[in-house]
């Protein structure tokens, strides 16, 4: 028996979100928000958030400085019932913070990684990898030194025996350096969604996207936005439809609620079709409420939202 369901391992920050902000920011000169809003940030911790509610067992593996924002971070995740016992604190860097300025359906993000920069395989412990039954990564471009050593944890994990799923997220920095024909193999579910392969591969479709990671990849689930997702196995692929909410809240981390509705399926032992179902559907509950984990409030509530939204019943 293991003790936890999931280990999410990646990226944490807080987000201060600024709105009804009075022009555009200019140099050498100041001008007022009317609102702000200081609260958990970070793709891995909407995931882990979400997947909590969804009824896994979930701790979490990610670094954070000794402070107030460290803190704020903590008691977040607490709050959605995930375990923080595996939390990494550190003196010598900040909790990080992405600054948000929101503009009606556009946004301005300025990032601070802080501590997220600096956690590498020497942080992760086996014994905590061991306790798991499976492990999810997300994020990888924006934690410089996992990034760099990211093969490395990847065969630690799998040295654990541990199944493992993968979400790279977006490269602020647009070099989508990964080493595909290495990682790839090791990972049991690749989570990105169309743009992000097409990086990876220097593709310039999501079929020529497909096949070049063909001969690497286990299982492959390609999220697709509004045309929903495509999985893809050595046996063939098969695209779902989404499901489509005509009044989106925001759109906010509909693809880490489409992570955790997949690899909540998946660690409870449903077959790809169903997790691929799943993931469709809380990707689009997601959509019912603003931020990415609003329309997780307890199992209830996305039960619920299932039901009234899009007509499906949500079994976990």
């Amino acid at each position: 028996m293991k003790k936890f369901d999931i280990l999410a391992l990646g990226e944490l920050n807080v987000d201060l979100l600024l709105n009804r902000i009075a022009g555009f920011p200019e140099v050498g000169k100041e001008i007022f928000a009317k609102d702000m809003t200081l609260t958990l940030g970070s793709s891995t911790a909407i995931f882990a958030a979400n997947a909590a509610t969804l009824g896994s067992a979930v701790s979490f593996v990610g670094m954070i400085g000794r402070d107030s924002f460290g803190d704020v971070v903590k008691s977040s995740l607490q709050q959605r019932g995930v375990d923080i016992s595996n939390l990494i604190e550190v003196d010598n860097a900040a909790t990080g913070l992405t600054a948000i300025l929101n503009y009606d359906n556009d946004r301005a993000n300025v990032t601070y990684p802080g501590a997220m920069s600096l956690m590498g395989v020497r942080d992760i412990k086996p014994e905590i990898i061991r306790a798991a039954r499976h492990v999810h990564v997300s994020s990888v471009f924006l934690q410089e030194t996992l990034h760099r050593e990211l093969l490395e944890i990847v065969q630690l994990i799998k040295s654990c025996g541990t199944t493992l799923s993968m979400d790279v997220q977006f490269d602020p920095a647009e070099t989508w350096e990964f080493d595909y024909a290495r990682i790839l193999p090791l990972v049991d579910v690749f989570m990105p969604n169309e743009q992000e392969l097409m990086a990876i591969t220097r593709k310039s479709t999501v079929d020529e996207a497909v096949e070049a990671i063909l001969p690497y990849a286990n299982v492959t689930v390609v999220k697709m936005g509004t045309r929903g997702s495509l999985l893809v196995t050595n046996a063939g692929r098969l695209p779902m439809p989404a499901m489509l909410n005509p009044n989106v809240v925001d759109a906010i981390g509909a693809g880490d609620s489409f992570d955790a509705g997949f690899i909540s399926a998946y660690v409870s032992g449903k077959d790809l079709e169903t997790c691929q179902w799943i993931g469709n559907l809380t990707g689009a509950i997601n959509t019912t409420a603003a931020g990415g984990t609003g329309a997780f409030a307890s199992k209830q509530a996305v039960q619920e939202a299932a039901e009234k939204y899009f007509g499906q019943k949500l079994a976990l």
